[in-house]
């Protein structure tokens, strides 16, 4: 039985870490999957949409402080109660999003009328972030989530119960507890980091557990736990602090430096499917279904269409670029221009100008006034509607043309508003928060 909790604590403990940091390593990706979650058109949570980030910080935080309390053993009745919660929390959420129907509809009142609206379905639950498709090439589905979590219960169940209903139940570690938990809970970190590509998890690991030890060493008792509780705390929130005020330390993104545009657009596959339509004979009152490998009876006056159905064969692949789509003012789509140009082009992306930071953008305006000196192309890219977009323009002297983009195509493409993003060729040469607004001559030695 021993053996077998140690079990449970190295991969619950292990796991719980990794994915904790793979969400801190992105927050306002976070944030925006709990806001698809709280939208009127899903869970109907509008209410917690202002609280999205604060809530994806939390959640971070709870994880990774989680998964190093099973590691060592701290304050494990709290733990565990916090784990199990949290755990079928999760599980209700991915099961939601495995059983949502998109065609499913739903109930409003407007002015007094009701209205029907069509649900919105959460297709990627975001449980590890961007980081399974980043490094796998796709994400988990909702049913392969929901499968992860109830595999994950099936070990946190007997932790739980140890925990809070037998004495003494699972206490902070000896020496002898470490020597087993600590190498089995790095190495399955490793295990992880080397799935995701990056061995940053195992060595904030390595950090977090080393301090523990020293912590012990002069420090017993209840203490020693509560002091570690506050380490693991302070160094999450550190990590998450600083993705949070800059980008993201790995970007697993379509979008990341380094990344081809123009390639990315080729990866999508297109679906597999058939198209069955119905006709209904007049003078018989005959109703008969025609296949596309069959001759419609479109010409034939004596059939008169009735209804269609898709029958989808294989769902395909949609590009991870697919929505990268620039307008101008006069509604021409420049995005094949952009994606050409030799010439570096430099995107100044602004969301939404009503949540934007204005702070940065006289360091913008300074970096942007010498990019076109230089020669180069330089467009502001936003959501918002290029008729507001004048006074914005105007109150901050911005010399560029703005060209409009989907929302959640510029959230995907920085994690800033603003941000910039410099282009050559359709390649990511280059991304700076709002908060790193470079020079020129520091872009101009990043993409050469």
């Amino acid at each position: 039985m021993k053996y077998f909790l140690f079990f449970c604590r190295i991969l619950v403990g292990g796991t719980f870490i990794v994915s904790g940091l793979v969400k801190a390593n992105d927050p306002l990706g976070f944030s925006y999957k709990l806001e698809e979650y709280f939208a009127e058109s899903a869970l109907n949570l509008t209410f917690l949409e202002p609280w999205s980030l604060v809530l994806a910080i939390l959640a971070c935080l709870a994880e990774v402080v989680l998964g190093f309390a099973v590691l060592v053993g701290g304050r494990m009745k709290l733990a565990t109660w916090a784990i199990l919660v949290l755990t079928l929390f999760f599980g209700w959420l991915t099961a939601y999003t495995a059983t949502c129907d998109p065609q499913g509809k739903y109930e409003t009142i407007e002015n007094g009328v009701k209205a029907m609206h069509d649900v919105t379905c959460v297709t990627d639950c975001g449980c590890f972030g961007d980081a399974m498709k980043g490094s796998l090439g796709r994400s988990l589905t909702p049913w392969e989530s929901f499968t992860k979590d109830l595999i994950l219960l099936v070990f946190v169940l007997p932790l739980f119960f140890v925990s809070v209903f037998r004495k003494p139940g699972i206490t902070f570690n000896t020496s002898s507890d470490d020597k087993v938990l600590l190498p089995g809970g790095l190495l399955l970190v490793a295990l992880w980091s080397w799935v995701f590509g990056w061995s940053f998890f195992f060595w904030f690991t390595v950090v977090g557990l080393g301090v523990y030890l020293l912590i012990k060493r002069f420090v017993q008792g209840v203490k020693a736990e509560w002091i570690t509780a506050l380490w693991i705390t302070i160094l999450s929130f550190g990590f998450i602090w600083y993705c949070w005020q800059h980008l993201p330390m790995k970007d697993y993104r379509a979008y990341a430096v380094g990344k081809s545009i123009p390639e990315a657009q080729k990866m999508g596959q297109p679906p597999v499917q058939e198209i069955y339509v119905t006709y209904k004979n007049k003078n018989t009152g005959e109703q008969k279904e025609f296949d596309s490998k069959g001759k419609y009876p479109w010409d034939d006056s004596t059939w008169v269409y009735v209804d269609r159905r898709i029958d989808v064969k294989e769902r395909g692949i949609p590009s991870p670029v697919a929505d990268f789509r620039l307008t101008d003012r006069d509604g021409v789509d420049i995005t094949a221009d952009i994606l050409a140009e030799p010439t570096p082009v430099m995107l100044i992306v602004i969301k939404t100008l009503a949540d934007a930071s204005t702070d940065c953008l006289p360091a913008i305006k300074a970096l942007t006034d010498e990019a076109y000196k230089k020669g180069w192309y330089v467009y502001g890219a936003t959501a918002t509607s290029l008729d507001d977009v004048e006074g914005f323009r105007h109150e901050h002297q911005l010399a560029f043309d703005f060209v409009t983009c989907d929302e959640t195509t510029l959230k995907t493409i920085i994690r800033s508003n603003p941000g910039v993003v410099v282009l050559k060729e359709g390649v990511v040469k280059g991304q700076w928060h709002c908060n790193d607004v470079p020079v020129l001559g520091e872009v101009v030695i990043s993409i050469e």
